[in-house]
């Protein structure tokens, strides 16, 4: 069995908007919405478990599971307080039967289904997979003096994405590991690298944005006009 975590407890502060960003309306429909739509038609996706704020959870099932009769989420957990806490709780929530856990956020509603697709098989052969595109642009890394230390080569530098699929023995143990620990992480691959495992990366899509701030949001509203015409 196939789980997906879906991340939607975020506040979205950089919004500036009166509410969960989640449900801010995305053309026709809610943000969230868009996002649980590709997994809940993802053929390889048996299972949903959804992280709303404990403050949400009413109104998202109300309006957004109920009202797009969505049939794949089998729970809605309570987020954390942290990113990695609520990653925790969804995966303390997922069925003993479950083999690959995906971990996506809430806020890329542009995924597609085979960029899911890839996460999977590369998390089936080796253990731990991410989605990510190659860079555009040069990157410089700096010191703490804002000197430019050293230029990486462009084809070595990839933009992480999620969703992040990982082997469920392998994802657990990554974060039981990170709380003895107290290694917080700015995503669940990061957790898997302490441990000494490998990240296969797979290849995402550059419309796979996040959407972060309100120019984010005008930024996806076009790439969909775009899609529709195509």
């Amino acid at each position: 069995m196939n789980t997906a975590i879906i991340l939607a407890a975020g506040q979205g502060k950089r919004m500036n908007a009166a509410s969960n960003k989640q449900y801010l309306i995305l053309k026709d429909r809610p943000i969230l919405a868009h996002t649980i739509s590709t997994f809940e038609k993802c053929t390889l996706i048996q299972q949903i478990i959804l992280v709303v704020h404990e403050d949400e959870q009413e109104f998202c099932r109300k309006n957004v599971i109920e009202k797009y009769k969505y049939t794949k989420i089998k729970r809605l957990v309570k987020g954390g307080k942290e990113r990695q806490e609520s990653v925790y709780n969804g995966l303390m929530a997922i069925d003993k039967e479950t083999s690959i856990v995906l971990i996506h956020d809430g806020a890329r509603p542009l995924i597609t289904e085979q960029v899911i697709q890839r996460c999977i098989h590369g998390a089936s052969a080796y253990g731990a997979a991410s989605a990510g595109v190659p860079i555009k642009e040069t990157i410089k890394i700096m010191g703490k003096d804002r000197f430019v230390s050293y230029t990486p080569k462009r084809e070595d530098v990839w933009i992480t994405q999620t969703p992040q699929a990982f082997q469920k023995e392998i994802i657990l143990k990554a974060h039981e590991f990170a709380i003895s620990q107290e290694i917080l992480g700015t995503d669940d691959a990061m957790l898997v690298e302490h441990m000494g495992i490998k990240i296969k990366m797979v290849e995402g899509d550059y419309e796979n944005i996040k959407i972060t701030t309100p120019e984010d949001l005008i930024a996806a509203e076009a790439i969909l006009n775009y899609k529709r015409k195509r």
